[in-house]
């Protein structure tokens, strides 16, 4: 566990911050390197999400994903100012939830954190969608639900006997995934240089005169979901061994890095396929333009490393998502009997494993670009309370206030929280009512548990970045 910084600390400046916060005796070790947590956010985010969504946002943008990538890495990259700013107030682990809690109010964390919570919820649900789409690819003739089931039945039995092989397995993961993505992008140039599909470089997909804000807003609403993890390194601050330098640092390379592979691969893809409405499938988009540019020999390799890395992100993400309802059920969260209960010997929190699981099975009833915008609904709640947190402790607790601290805490977090903002608010109707039911299940939870506010909140801290790296 950790001890926050008082406030004279924060007032004092990052060098002092390094140093007030202190670890009991067990607790987590600081033995991360800058590379260990860029490596650990790349591989968190799967370098191959870049297909997931490209042929359902091409068709929502008139053929501008990449423009609508840039659109999202602008509003990541004033939510990724901002968590650098609060790492190095709060090297501690918590992320959002504890950003929120410590700078606002512990029942706002609780809320931030509870929104944040359905995220991981609902993860291994779009792996088994995806699942279905790549491999109906490749066998059209298995129904859609074959797939669904398999991937969940294969995720949950390698949890329930405890195996932990995506988490290990990370490099080998990434570096097939990087592998197919570069294969792809040499082999979509090759087909446009040649003229295929009546292709040529222009700067179209960045910019035409056809580009409609409300569509472009709602295709980076949807998009938004690839850069998911990039934060998931500020989970680590108490495992880095210099926080307040690198973890910053790290969340600025893993944008960047994936910002640009983002924006090469979906611009090669546009380039070539302007108009996705002549593909057969606009869902699968990407393992028919693989197969067009590659053969069938290269779709089959396309959909092999991108299935074994939907495995990987599967049993990892399911783990993870048990995980966390173990820490708040042990913690009194979330009622004990039932989510803080592990088997004796296996040390897997079977109940939880088993919830996933069925959540999971919602693949079955919908869509992908549903299912994506459901995820990024905790996800822009938590990006935006990011950003208000700096805000807060400009207010509450800088004292010493220049024009670059004005800028610095409250101009560009307020840009961060208007374009998170409008980027939540253009997510579809379903994302929104589902999202909304969820919160308002944790308000009422909330006003239960605290007896009326009378009360502290749950704790939410959890491991949320289990098998990450061990």
């Amino acid at each position: 566990m950790s001890t926050l910084p008082s406030h004279s600390a924060i007032a004092a400046g990052d060098d002092q911050l390094a140093h007030a916060v202190t670890h009991e005796p067990g607790a987590l070790r600081r033995t991360l390197k800058l590379r260990h947590l860029v490596f650990i956010g790349l591989a968190y985010m799967a370098p191959l999400a870049v297909f997931d969504m490209f042929g359902i946002v091409a068709d929502q943008t008139s053929g501008h994903v990449p423009l609508a990538y840039l659109v999202v890495l602008v509003a990541v990259l004033f939510t990724a100012f901002s968590y650098s700013r609060m790492v190095r107030f709060f090297p501690i682990a918590g992320s959002a939830y504890t950003y929120a809690k410590e700078t606002i109010h512990p029942s706002v964390g609780f809320l931030v954190g509870w929104a944040a919570t359905l995220d991981y919820l609902l993860l291994p649900m779009i792996n088994a969608i995806l699942s279905g789409i790549y491999m109906g690819a490749i066998y059209p003739g298995v129904p859609f639900w074959v797939w669904v089931l398999l991937t969940i039945v294969i995720c949950t039995a390698l949890n329930l006997v405890g195996v932990r092989l995506a988490a290990r397995m990370n490099v080998i993961l990434v570096g097939i995934q990087l592998v197919v993505a570069v294969l792809f992008v040499v082999l979509a140039v090759v087909n446009i240089s040649n003229g295929a599909n009546d292709a040529s470089f222009t700067i179209r997909p960045f910019f035409s005169d056809d580009v409609q804000a409300a569509a472009l807003a709602g295709g980076a609403a949807i998009l938004a979901l690839s850069f998911l993890g990039f934060d998931a390194v500020s989970t680590l601050a108490e495992e880095a061994e210099r926080p307040t330098r690198d973890i910053p640092r790290a969340i600025f390379l893993i944008v960047a890095a994936a910002g640009a592979f983002f924006l090469t691969v979906t611009y090669v893809m546009q380039t070539l396929f302007p108009d996705v409405t002549k593909l057969e499938n606009i869902v699968g988009a990407s393992p028919e333009i693989a197969k067009y540019i590659g053969g069938a020999a290269f779709q089959a390799i396309f959909v092999g490393g991108y299935m074994m890395a939907v495995l990987g992100c599967g049993i990892t993400q399911q783990m993870s998502a048990a995980r966390l309802l173990y820490a708040m059920g042990r913690d009194g969260a979330l009622p004990k009997r039932l989510f803080g209960r592990v088997n004796p010997r296996t040390g897997v929190p079977v109940a939880n494993v088993l919830i996933v699981a069925a959540i999971a099975l919602t693949a079955l009833f919908v869509n992908l670009a549903q299912a994506s915008s459901m995820i990024n609904f905790g996800a822009f709640i938590a990006f935006t309370f990011v950003n208000l947190s700096v805000i807060f402790v400009f207010f509450r607790f800088i004292t010493k206030r220049t024009i670059g601290s004005w800028i610095g805490f409250v101009v560009v977090p307020a840009i961060g929280v208007v374009i998170n903002v409008a980027l939540w608010l253009s997510l579809d109707g379903i994302s929104m009512i589902i999202g909304g039911a969820w919160t308002a299940i944790g308000v009422v939870y909330l006003l239960v548990k605290t007896r009326g506010f009378r009360a502290a909140p749950p704790d939410l801290t959890g491991p949320i970045n289990v098998g990450m790296y061990d």
